[in-house]
């Protein structure tokens, strides 16, 4: 479901009876379109997300720990300007539209009270927030800034004139008190009606409206229409996840027409946390991370056509032991053969004496043919060491750089930087001139998760934490799992004797965050951090073990959150 004007309403009414009369105690801007802001209410610290992301434009509580940037951006430095330690004085939303005003009350430099407000406008890829003063119908400034040029209706820059968004010529739902004239109709043409009829109703809204009509055809439509809209104008929801063949969809009441899994949350900020907090997530990792991909990808690209070509030059020295057996029969026979033949059949001895077909160099001699292949025999035995060492060497790369892959579809934004830092080290990409000023950011921790009976489990996010998990942190008496010669995270159970329930659960972990995290019956290997072993001048991430146990697990979204600390 996209964030229509019901659910645009029911989360108004939300985040009134939460933030209504909080003080913004802090305010940061994560990401490029989001903004963050840290609200006292009802003597609870809030976190209010405000978004104007081009696919995930919402607004809501959230209880995702977010990176504060170093440098805080042009539009959060205005935003600390006006609304730092304002008074939050009310929520509303334009008709069913889904624009929303934040309306607070705050001092200026000479401490005269000023009313500004914030206002959300979900619009796809043209959703934005913008600080207005609407006595002074000025904007103060937005996230994304849109000139004349891009839109003739208005722009959106600071100090232009304020101009409202132009509004749907459609009915407002809750203000309906009309029939519904498509008793008759068909399911489509219901739909269609719905949605071109009413204001803020999207496609999942509409589709339900009209099957409950359908399926209540006793009662008149507009019978059924007022019951579905009582559950918003009453707020007696019941925020529903519907997942369906790894489709989602969110509803502020559960939709009998979305068949599925049904997941039940206390308030629509929980839902929307648990829909848009992974899919969001991914987003900013492919964007930060958008050049690594490419990167690694290529060269992974690389080195399996090297492998592929080491393999086919391989394959030609499986005939050295033919060249070896020639040179031997010529040598044994060399009283037979005159210089300027071409070829000669002799008995082959290592073959019963069946014949064998010797090409020759007419201008050599009968002891120089045989030499020639004994000498093209030793090349290509030399051969075969070299081949071995460069095919296990282009091997270990290839697993070195899918796991790399693999840490990325992963990685929280944070692990991004930390990635690059691996490739520049590994030479994969340019070093960046070191900064002359600042901070240098401390490294991440591993993601730490608790089993069901309490114990700590520990979850490498890139091969660089990886080695300093396995190799340093870990006690030799803690327990190591990966996934069975698949990429994936390093894991480590911060006990001597786990459980077998907490075994099972860490390798479910360590099947989540490797390369096969959607398939079922992952093998997962298990030894105790004693048994591991880093050979020297092995890539970042690799290591050998012996004496494991093997589990075979299928990693869940939900056994996954459910043990995250």
């Amino acid at each position: 479901m996209s964030f229509d004007g019901l659910f645009t309403h029911a989360m108004v009414e939300e985040l009134k009876q939460e933030l209504v009369g909080g003080r913004v105690a802090k305010i940061q801007q994560p990401y490029e379109n989001e903004i963050l802001f840290k609200i006292r209410a009802n003597r609870k610290n809030k976190q209010l997300l405000l978004s104007a992301h081009p696919q995930y434009a919402r607004m809501q509580l959230t209880a995702i720990p977010f990176e504060n940037p170093s440098v805080p951006p042009q539009f959060c430095m205005v935003i600390r300007k006006y609304l730092d330690g304002a008074i939050l004085e009310d929520i509303k939303q334009l008709d069913n539209d889904r624009v929303i005003e934040f309306s607070f009350n705050s001092r200026n430099e000479l401490g005269d009270i000023q009313n500004l407000v914030l206002i959300v406008e979900i619009m796809g890829r043209h959703s934005n927030i913008l600080l207005v003063n609407k006595q002074e119908e000025k904007i103060y400034e937005t996230i994304r800034h849109i000139s004349s040029s891009q839109n003739t209706y208005r722009s959106l820059l600071p100090g232009a004139k304020y101009i409202e968004a132009p509004r749907q010529d459609k009915a407002n739902p809750f203000e309906y008190n009309t029939k519904l004239p498509i008793e008759n109709e068909p399911f489509k043409e219901k739909v269609k009606w719905i949605q071109s009829t009413f204001q803020g109703l999207g496609k999942d809204s509409s589709e339900e409206i009209a099957y409950l009509i359908e399926k209540h055809s006793d009662d008149a439509p507009r019978l059924v229409f007022d019951k579905f809209m009582a559950a918003y104008k009453e707020n007696n929801l019941s925020p529903t996840l519907t997942v369906d063949n790894r489709k989602e969809h969110f509803t502020a009441i559960d939709y009998q027409s979305l068949s599925g899994e049904k997941v039940s949350f206390d308030t629509l900020s929980e839902l929307t946390d648990r829909y848009f907090g992974n899919k969001a997530e991914r987003d900013r990792v492919q964007q930060q991370a958008n050049d690594l991909f490419g990167i690694v990808k290529n060269e992974t690209d690389k080195n399996h056509k090297k492998l592929a070509k080491l393999e086919k030059e391989f394959k030609q020295t499986q005939k050295a032991d033919q060249y070896r057996i020639k040179g031997e029969v010529l040598t044994a026979y060399l009283h037979e053969i005159e210089q300027g033949m071409t070829s000669v059949d002799l008995d082959n001895f290592y073959e019963e004496n069946q014949k064998i077909t010797i090409e020759l160099d007419p201008r050599k001699s009968p002891s120089r043919n045989a030499q020639a292949y004994f000498s093209r025999y030793q090349k290509l035995k030399n051969a075969i060491t070299h081949l071995n060492k460069q095919m296990k060497q282009t091997k270990e790369e290839i697993h070195y750089l899918e796991s790399v892959l693999t840490q990325m579809e992963v990685a929280s934004p944070r692990d991004i930087e930390e990635i690059r830092d691996e490739l520049q080290s590994g030479g994969y990409i340019k070093k960046k001139r070191k900064p002359l000023k600042g901070k240098k950011k401390p490294a991440s921790k591993p993601d730490e998760f608790i089993s069901s009976d309490g114990t700590t489990i520990l979850v490498g996010k890139n091969n660089i934490q990886n080695d300093q998990l396995t190799l340093k942190t870990a006690r030799k008496s803690d327990w190591w799992l990966h996934t069975k010669d698949i990429p994936g995270s390093h894991v480590i159970v911060r006990s001597e004797e786990p459980s077998e329930k907490t075994l099972e659960e860490a390798a479910a972990i360590a099947a989540y965050f490797s390369k096969y995290r959607l398939s079922a019956s992952v093998p997962v290997d298990a030894v105790q951090v004693r048994q591991i072993k880093k050979p020297n001048g092995a890539k970042p991430g690799f290591v050998i073990y012996e004496g494991q146990t093997t589990y075979y697990v299928t990693p869940t979204d939900d056994l996954i959150k459910s043990l995250r600390k």
